[in-house]
């Protein structure tokens, strides 16, 4: 007689689960003794979410988090394409919605409409930063006000470019030290939002973050090297590297983000020994300090030649590729990589599908990012191991600020309102 299930039935298993549960409760060594006062999990508070999970970065400022801010572990990017007939309205309306969500969400609290309230209650450093894509300017009816840099990167030669991995309209970057957190607030974002835009692409990435790093140091990529030792970090350096205070003054404040996805030859990388590794990257693995010095964050000696005359950072390693050649300071950016690994693609013969996605903020691209690139592109012994197979480039508007006493504002109200106000 096939198995069928009745209302008596399922009631009387309940009851039966629910008595086990009890039980197990109550058994010995088990989660009863833990939460008795006084014997808490070390590192929760008494409702059991950790402690660390209640840190907040606050959304509203001067500028966007989730660009200067310190490196979460968990990266959600979503870039989205407009729907057909979107136009300012639109787009005004959607950027009023995003930033007040988006504003609870990293303050612990549900947004409206929320389905599990229950899953914002741990921010855990939640970030979500905002970019608008070339055609948003289109969008909006506003081609004058587009950056002349935002737009395709000009080509390299050594791009093998997917446009899976593309330009679009609107991107958000959403940063968290608890993936179930960044999950959550993803999805609500992307729900919220199903009237005004679709999604294009998705990109996913982690890192071992300051809170799971032993010596809180700078993260590392899948090659095992340090990335992003020389990024620009004092109030100054950003100042000068990164927050745009010239052009349009709804810029002001504001930055570019540029997003490359490069994938990572593993399989080919570790045929390499560590000293072979480490004259690749002009670093040693270990400390990431350059060959010619004791500490990381030592300035590399490029001059510097062993006992048979040859320099000991090779001229074409990737931190000499990286840096201006000229005595004129060189170009930097503020990285935020994070790595992604992927099952293997099948049939490729790789054991490996992994690699960063890349993302940095500066003033302009063209001035900042594109000659370092360009020089990497010419001549680094990296390329031997990597290729760059997605671009896009994005205007983040200045930072926001909520509501206030005496209804006199500072900044925006929402991202972009200066641009999308009649």
């Amino acid at each position: 007689m096939p198995h069928s299930l009745t209302r008596r039935g399922f009631l009387a298993g309940l009851s039966a689960g629910a008595a086990g549960v009890g039980l197990a409760a109550c058994s010995p060594g088990d989660a009863g003794p833990a939460a008795a006062p006084g014997n808490r999990i070390p590192g929760e508070d008494g409702d059991g979410v950790p402690d660390r999970g209640r840190s907040t970065v606050p959304f509203d400022g001067e500028h966007q988090a989730g660009i200067a801010t310190p490196f979460q572990a968990h990266l959600n990017l979503v870039a989205f394409t407009f729907s057909d007939g979107a136009d300012r309205g639109a787009a005004r309306r959607l950027m009023r919605l995003w930033t007040e969500d988006a504003r609870r969400l990293c303050d612990g609290l549900a947004p409206l409409g929320d389905l599990e309230p229950e899953m914002v209650e741990a921010p855990a450093n939640l970030t979500v930063t905002c970019g608008f894509g070339s055609g948003f300017f289109d969008v909006i009816g506003r081609p004058e006000e587009r950056p002349e840099w935002l737009g395709p990167l000009p080509e390299f030669s050594l791009d093998q470019l997917d446009d899976r991995w593309g330009e679009a309209d609107v991107v958000l970057q959403l940063c968290s030290d608890d993936p179930v957190t960044l999950s959550h607030a993803t999805r609500h974002m992307i729900r919220a939002a199903v009237d005004y835009v679709s999604v294009r692409w998705f990109q996913q990435g982690f890192l071992n973050s300051d809170g799971t790093r032993p010596d809180n140091g700078t993260p590392r990529n899948l090659f095992g090297q340090k990335d992003g030792t020389v990024n620009p970090r004092t109030r100054e350096e950003l100042d000068e590297l990164v927050w745009i205070d010239q052009g349009p003054a709804w810029l002001h404040g504001g930055t570019s983000l540029v997003v490359r996805r490069i994938a990572m030859n593993l399989d080919e990388w570790e045929m390499l020994d560590r000293t072979s590794r480490e004259m690749v990257i002009g670093r040693t693995l270990g400390s990431g300090a350059p060959l010619t010095g004791e500490r990381e964050f030592d300035e590399p000696d490029f001059a510097a030649t062993d006992s048979y005359g040859l320099p000991v950072i090779d001229p074409a390693s990737h931190v000499a590729r990286s840096r201006n050649p000229t005595d004129a300071p060189y170009e930097r950016i503020r990285r935020r990589a994070f790595n992604y690994d992927l099952p293997p693609e099948p049939g490729s013969g790789q054991t490996s599908n992994a690699g960063l996605v890349f993302i940095c903020f500066q003033k302009n691209p063209l001035e900042q990012f594109v000659p370092i690139q360009r020089r990497l592109d010419e001549k680094d012994r990296l390329n031997q191991w990597i290729v760059h197979i997605g671009s896009a480039v994005f205007v983040c508007p200045p930072g926001v600020e909520g509501e206030v006493g005496d209804g006199e504002r500072s900044r925006d109200a929402y991202w972009g309102a200066a641009l999308l106000e009649d």
